[in-house]
């Protein structure tokens, strides 16, 4: 079951999606009259294939928009450090490798390393990988300690702070 993202309720059945302000959204029935009905056509849809994202057009027909970046089920283990092809670089020049070398080691394509090596985040096969035959790490642990809110307490939402127009 999901929350509406205007009132905070539990929606039960079927979220509607909406376009409020620009932006859409997956709300109540109840709140559903805020705004206006986004049709079907239009919609993302995410291949879980190939990770990208397709957005099928008003004639019915697939339209590829962009590859998936990574989401918060990726970063389950832990966030990948942002200079993690510097360290990479640093790591494969202090131990006398080239490109060539390290994706001989690794059994990996030279154009892989390069291309990690210019600011391609590595799958996590291939992350684990450099960081046992270069000896790094390139996961920046998540902390519980650095979470904002309190256990127990309830995040406001949009309906929290909105001010609605009586008719």
């Amino acid at each position: 079951m999901s929350e509406c993202e205007v009132c905070g309720e539990v929606i039960r059945g079927k979220p509607v999606l909406v376009s409020i302000g620009g932006t859409k959204m997956s709300v109540c029935p109840k709140c559903s009259k805020l705004g206006t009905p986004v049709e079907q056509p239009g919609s993302e849809i995410r291949n879980q294939l190939s990770g990208k994202i397709r957005t099928v057009s008003p004639k019915g027909q697939p339209v590829v928009t962009k590859k998936r970046t990574r989401d918060v089920f990726d970063l389950m283990g832990g966030e990948i450090v942002e200079d993690f092809s510097e360290k990479i670089r640093e790591a494969r020049i202090e131990k006398g490798l080239s490109p060539k070398d390290l994706a001989f080691e690794l059994k990996e394509k030279e154009g892989l390393i390069k291309k990690i090596e210019k600011g391609m985040i590595p799958e996590d096969d291939v992350r684990k990988k450099l960081e046992e035959a270069l000896g790094i790490s390139l996961l920046d642990s998540f902390d519980a300690s650095q979470n904002t809110g309190k256990a127990g307490h309830i995040t406001p939402t949009l309906g929290d702070v909105m001010k609605f127009k009586k008719k």
